[in-house]
């Protein structure tokens, strides 16, 4: 049995434990450390858990996700879809920003252009044909062209902002993750949400207070929440078990052990939904970090395949990540698709891959860069750099560039104008749902005008899967679905379009002081934390 689904069970009764949990009367402090920074305020610049999870203590969306990750209502009360290209959305009433203003209709409008507006990292949340229309200050309709039965499905990762505080601040535009100087709305916040942004100093201390004004119920006891970076593994550590900060994300697997060993400290361990992968250019004619000129080895199969048969994801899943992680087949974690059982990962095979090499013209093998985040997902560099000494054995010679994420994002997201060879990326998809990484991850992205394809770094591009990733999105037989989606991730894997590599273990370090609900989704978030004195 794997990982992932051995600590499933345990996952959703604990997640029941916590959520039973009597609230003490004293509010609190939380002190929070993520190996990464937070780095914008403004909630379209990057679309990354992490970050997501931090605008999620400030900001929220129409709809939302409980502690079962289950769609729950939020800014909007309910909805429904009186036509199938139609959806109503009738939005909370007497809900106002931290600014005071209220929120209405406009808001909603206002962002779901903003949104989609250059800049936004976030642009596929919302299909770009869809319309906007008030009804009134408490009722929009969203009118589409095609049926899409998961629309709803990444809204809760998109969040509203106020209309007028934008236009008075000069911050109707989104704020690119590749942004040089940062934006009024990157260094400060207006949400409706649970807490309000008290100060920031990206790189070194958010101050989060409780917004008094909050229309819901509070379902914690804090007065605060203090994060900071912390990106090396073993202050981060230090930190937790002194008692200098409450929790923190992630524990590196190799101090597990010492943690629980605590009576301060425990690891909050769990399946995550993040499939951690490698993919590799395959659209530009000449690589940017190679020392092959004239040509792209990415293009041909040959070479593809001989990367994914060099990859020793055992020794990886061992060595590295010390047994907390379930090695994967496909770009979606297991849980998340019926037919994950129908595929099977190609076996590490060194004398096939060297021979695929030469015959693809490259008996000497070649250099080529690889990008990689260090304080991203579970010991991301430690695994780029395993990859670098499999690839060796094929002669392939990878020059590792290894850099915090706020770089790295920066540099291969679409703002950085997917600056990158070959490289490492984790993805959880924001429906829970295939189609999310068959459009986002896996789609051509040869239309600038589209957002399909808008995390694709590599550039793989086949039209049939296209076309089926579009009949998925609108199917709403699920056996016929589950059939389009098996099809599509056939393709792929036929042509070795990408290097599935594991679903990563969760992690949490948390002071026996505190309770937390933990989602598979990774998004840590105080606004469930109940801390004890």
């Amino acid at each position: 049995m794997s990982f992932l689904r051995t600590l499933a069970g345990a996952a959703a009764a604990l997640t029941l434990v916590l959520a039973a949990a009597p609230l003490p009367a004293a509010a609190q402090t939380l002190r929070y450390a993520n190996q990464g920074d937070l780095k914008s305020l403004d909630p379209y610049t990057l679309r990354e858990t992490t970050t997501i999870a931090h605008h999620g203590q400030v900001y929220e969306g129409l709809v939302g996700r409980g502690k079962d990750l289950q769609l729950i209502p939020a800014l909007a009360e309910k909805w429904e879809t009186p036509e199938p290209t139609r959806w109503r959305f009738y939005l909370r009433k007497n809900v106002k920003f931290q600014s005071g203003d209220p929120f209405t209709a406009d808001d909603v409008i206002f962002s779901a252009d903003r949104v989609r507006a250059k800049g936004s990292d976030f642009t596929t949340v919302i299909p770009a044909d869809a319309k906007f229309v008030k009804i009134d200050d408490h009722t929009i309709d969203v009118v589409l062209i095609k049926p899409n039965p998961i629309l709803t499905s990444q809204w809760d990762v998109w969040y509203v902002m106020s209309k007028k505080w934008a236009e008075a601040n000069n911050a109707t535009a989104p704020t690119p993750a590749a942004a040089t100087s940062p934006s009024y709305a990157s260094l400060n916040a207006n949400g409706t949400g649970p807490f309000r942004i008290e100060s920031h100093q990206p790189g070194v201390k958010t101050v989060f207070k409780v917004n008094p004004d909050w229309w819901g119920k509070p379902e914690h006891n804090l007065k605060e929440i203090i994060f900071t970076p912390i990106a090396s593994d073993a202050t981060r550590v230090a930190a937790l078990l002194s008692g200098e900060v409450d929790i923190i994300e992630p524990v590196p697997v190799q101090d597990i052990a010492r943690v629980n060993g605590t009576t301060t400290a425990s690891v909050l361990a769990g399946p995550e939904l993040r499939t951690i992968f490698l993919g590799m250019d395959q659209i530009r004619d000449e690589l940017l970090f190679s020392n092959i000129k004239g040509k792209n080895p990415f293009k041909d199969i040959r070479v593809r395949e001989a990367f994914y048969k060099a990859i020793d994801i055992e020794a990886i899943k061992s060595r590295v990540m010390r047994g907390l992680s379930t090695p994967s087949a496909l770009m979606i974690a297991p849980p998340l698709f019926k037919l994950a059982g129908d595929f099977t990962r190609p076996k590490y095979d060194l004398d096939a891959a060297k021979k695929l090499l030469a015959d693809a013209g490259y008996p000497q093998g070649f250099e080529v860069g690889m990008d990689c985040p260090n304080d991203r997902y579970v010991n991301d560099a430690a695994i780029c750099q395993a990859v670098v000494s499999m690839l060796a054995r094929v002669n392939v010679k990878v020059n590792l560039n290894a850099q915090p994420k706020a770089l790295y994002f920066a540099k291969v997201f679409k703002t950085g104008g997917f600056n990158t060879s070959f490289y490492l990326l984790g993805w959880t998809p924001g429906t829970q749902d295939s189609h999310n990484v068959m459009h986002d991850i896996m789609g051509c992205r040869d239309d600038p005008n589209s957002p399909r394809g808008a995390t694709n770094l590599g550039g793989y591009c086949n039209k049939e899967f296209d076309k089926i990733t579009d009949q998925v999105l609108q199917e709403t037989d699920t056996t016929k679905r589950d059939q389009l989606i098996k099809q599509g991730f056939e393709i792929a894997a036929k042509e070795w379009a990408y290097i599935p590599l594991h679903q990563q273990a969760l992690a949490w370090g948390v002071s026996k002081k505190v309770k937390i609900v933990q989602r598979p989704d990774n998004q840590v978030l105080p606004y469930w934390a109940v801390k004890s004195e």
